[in-house]
């Protein structure tokens, strides 16, 4: 007979699933004794959340209960798991009554259920990483979708158990006094970061922290025009750290077209070299405005909702970027979860933009395409885009604080407006919705040779003025000539939008 080895036994490599039953078992007989106990844990637990299924059935039938507004105790749910059939499962009323006698108060639910819900997580995480790890092992699956598999349950995961609890009203009005002196200490009036539009930023008071602002609009009308030009604004006149991640254009063409916009140079030249000596010299002076901008390009094609979630986070944490652009939202994907529709996916992906705002507490804009409705509707407010003409899914009306459309009349042969206004070289951003404040036009001059938006009054390169008439603008002279009788869809040499085929590019560049 073998001698009987006395060695204590080591536990630590066991791989016991983390648990605590004596905690799980307080916290039901707290629910049993308490009928307030509920409402302290239900946002906390789930019958998931526990460990022993006898434990985990008692917790449902009392989930049933409450939802039903019937009373929780030791009669009703042995009466619910009877009616349910699950009674000898939950342990039978012997063990039901067992558990209740045990607890003599609910004062430590909160504190138990908390540690029950922690408990829970960890096996979830251990079964995610086991998840991983076997399809890493298995030489069928592509690595990439793998971590975009990974990317996409890690953050449903953290979605689903990120609680934000509630605030007493004295700090939150405190925070709003602070933004308040801070917008009246500002002659412009702004809180939020400026547009470098003046009639916008009235309007606006700025892009506003946790916003998402869609910019939308048919193909052809300048949405990346607009957006570069802002970004131009935001970035190199009033040094704000932003973040422009393009799923259309690669960085080297996003650069050229902000070279073109700063410094008035036909983009055809800036890709052939041809340019005259006046201009080789406007560009030697002026693209100084552009080395060391806190711009930060990301070109990444197919770019997920989760890769942006990742990337958003350590721009804003190593480079304090206060505002992202993204071009476009149709491009995106929310691979690593899996939808029925395109409508549905993009729907996901709208619902994360608007978490993140305001998870980062930062602005996000996002360009996005428009279906052919426009296109269908005859006159002058027929070409006029409408919220119901946003592409493939209605949530991104629903979840965007700011809807814009980008409209150039004179593309559809429209040169007057309805009060007679000359629409010749001018573009419309029209403010569709606006939850915190009003909605209405800003007229400002499109200059398609270098894919450039303008406030009608700055006469950049003349002296003239705009002309108006009760302070609105009609249109504007530059070098003493006008540009209101610019032929409609006349770009330049660079396509306007939605035309330019993606390129890998080098991943994010500052410049």
């Amino acid at each position: 007979m073998p001698a009987k080895n006395n060695t204590p036994i080591d536990h630590t490599y066991a791989h016991l699933q983390p648990q605590a039953l004596d905690v799980e078992r307080a916290v039901i007989g707290a629910l049993l004794i308490d009928k307030d106990a509920y409402s302290v844990v239900c946002e906390m637990l789930y019958p998931d959340s526990f460990y022993e299924p006898r434990n985990k059935a008692i917790y449902a039938a009392i989930q049933e209960l409450a939802m039903n507004e019937r009373p929780v105790d030791v009669l009703t749910v042995t009466d619910q798991l009877a009616r349910s059939g699950k009674l000898e499962e939950a342990g039978g009323p012997a063990f039901i009554a067992e558990i209740s006698s045990r607890v003599a108060t609910s004062a430590n639910i909160d504190y138990h259920a908390r540690i029950v819900a922690q408990k829970f997580l960890a096996r979830q995480l251990i079964q995610f990483a086991s998840d991983v790890e076997t399809k890493a092992f298995d030489e069928t699956i592509d690595v990439d979708e793998l971590m975009q598999h990974a990317e996409g349950a890690l953050f449903e995961l953290s979605q689903k158990n990120m609680k934000k609890d509630y605030t007493q009203i004295d700090p939150v009005i405190k925070n709003a006094l602070d933004v308040l002196n801070n917008a009246a200490q500002n002659k412009g009036g702004l809180t939020g970061v400026p547009t470098g539009y003046h009639k916008l930023d009235e309007i606006t008071s700025g892009w506003q922290a946790s916003d998402l602002v869609i910019i939308a609009g048919r193909p052809a009308m300048g949405k990346t025009s607009f957006a570069l030009s802002m970004a131009k604004n935001i970035a190199a006149d009033y040094q704000q750290p932003m973040a422009f991640f393009s799923l259309e254009m690669s960085n080297v063409q996003l650069v050229n077209r902000l070279i073109s916009n700063v410094c008035e140079i036909q983009g055809s030249k800036i890709l052939n070299g041809q340019m005259q000596p006046d201009e080789w010299d406007r560009l030697d002076k002026r693209i100084n405005s552009l080395m060391g901008a806190p711009l930060y390009v990301d070109d990444t094609p197919g770019l997920s909702v989760f890769e942006l979630r990742t990337k958003a986070r350590r721009l804003v944490r190593e480079k304090g970027v206060k505002i992202i652009m993204i071009d476009y939202l149709q491009l995106m994907n929310a691979n690593g979860m899996r939808f029925s529709s395109r409508q549905e996916e993009v729907s996901t992906i709208s619902r994360s933009l608007k978490g993140l705002a305001k998870e980062l507490n930062i602005p996000i804009l996002a360009l996005s395409q428009l279906n052919r409705g426009v296109e269908s509707r005859e006159g002058l407010e027929g070409k006029r885009p409408q919220l119901s003409d946003l592409r493939e899914s209605g949530a991104i009306e629903q979840d965007a604080d700011m809807v814009l459309f980008v409209h150039r009349p004179e593309y559809y042969h429209i040169y007057q407006d309805e009060s007679g206004r000359d629409l010749h070289g001018m573009a419309q951003i029209i403010i569709a919705k606006h939850r915190k404040g009003a909605t209405g036009d800003v007229l400002l001059n499109f200059r398609g040779e270098f894919t450039r938006f303008e406030n009608p009054e700055d006469g950049r390169l003349g002296n003239s003025k705009p002309q108006s008439i009760g302070g609105e603008i009609l249109g504007s002279k530059i070098n003493g000539e006008s540009h209101n009788d610019m032929p409609a869809g006349d770009f330049g040499p660079f396509p306007p939008d939605d035309i330019i085929p993606p390129m890998p590019g080098d991943g994010p560049v500052p410049f």
